[in-house]
């Protein structure tokens, strides 16, 4: 019997060759392995871009054809909205009584993220983000994850899943799986300028570039330590030459590298690397409604899982009423 995978993206923009290089691929490849749901998780989302949530539902979509461009096959995967499966929201709201505020404001994933969002929040954070881990344990839970792929800054998050787990257990009796994390073996990749690779700080790079605009972007990438690693990483991920990126990595080490070598080699492979991703990804531009039907009939299997899980917290907690 083939085991449960939740994993999902925040609809907070397109996304890019980071999330290839450390999700997309990986989740393509274990689609075939395990019973794969991917959330597109707008709830999320909303904690901190709620004054904005027009973004917010425009990127559902974009995220949606990404998805599916880069191999997601819904006859395999279970692809959904989050907010349209409204037994998520009530066990986030069951969970609520498992966590102290307390508990929320040490994990160091939310501590470290609230400082990032310094500008939104203030020094007064919204119960909403603070509740999101909560929020995010209702996910995996309602469709009784046993793995979770998530980067190393995300263990936090899991782990406070498996805390509400293990207690309503405790409390109710074995009703949720425990997940485990699945952490990736590819280290982050970084954007052109070295920071995180975000659409908003314009360091990335999308599945909808032009070559021009891939070439012009690893044109203009720093070339320090980092930048450099970040580089050569991307090689590493992107080119099937394998004596090539031996022969630059060792020319790194020795401190013979050309930059004006290895840029366009790179941008060429990342070109042709993402050219059939890109043409899926023009077939459902030009094909909306097809992706808006993969979302109704993925959002409809999901519920039907999550409404049978959260009938059996129901009944455990005795609130079944009729």
């Amino acid at each position: 019997m083939k085991k449960n995978i939740l994993t999902g993206d925040r609809p907070t923009g397109q996304l890019h060759i980071g999330h290839y290089c450390g999700a997309l691929k990986n989740r393509v490849a274990l689609q075939d392995e395990y019973n794969t749901y991917v959330m597109i998780a707008d709830v999320q989302a909303l904690t901190d871009n709620f004054n904005d949530p027009e973004k917010v539902r425009k990127n559902v979509f974009e995220v949606a054809k990404d998805n599916l461009a880069v191999g997601i096959d819904p006859q395999k995967t279970t692809i959904f909205i989050q907010s349209m499966v409204p037994e998520i929201a009530e066990l986030t709201i069951f969970f609520s009584n498992l966590v102290t505020i307390n508990r929320l404001k040490r994990n160091p994933t939310v501590k470290d993220e609230i400082k990032q969002k310094h500008a939104l929040f203030k020094d007064d954070v919204t119960f909403g983000f603070l509740g999101y881990p909560v929020s995010q344990a209702a996910d995996i839970t309602a469709f009784q994850a046993d793995l979770v792929p998530v980067g190393e800054d995300q263990l936090p998050m899991i782990e406070q899943t498996r805390e509400i787990v293990r207690k309503f257990n405790s409390i109710y009796g074995e009703t949720l799986k425990e997940p485990r994390a699945k952490v990736g073996d590819v280290p982050r990749v970084l954007g052109m300028d070295g920071r995180k690779m975000s659409k908003s700080l314009d360091n990335s790079i999308t599945f909808t570039d032009s070559d021009e605009e891939i070439r012009n972007k690893i044109k203009g990438a720093l070339t320090n330590e980092v930048g450099a690693k970040n580089l050569l990483s991307l090689l590493e991920q992107f080119s099937d030459e394998q004596k090539m990126v031996e022969k630059f990595n060792q020319e790194f080490k020795e401190g013979t590298i050309k930059y004006s070598e290895l840029k366009p080699f790179l941008a060429q492979a990342i070109i042709e690397k993402l050219k059939p991703i890109q043409e899926k990804r023009a077939y459902y531009d030009q094909n909306p409604k097809i992706v808006e039907e993969i979302l109704i009939e993925g959002t409809k299997k999901a519920r039907m899982i999550a409404k049978e899980t959260l009938a059996k917290v129901k009944e455990k907690m005795f609130i079944n009423y009729f």
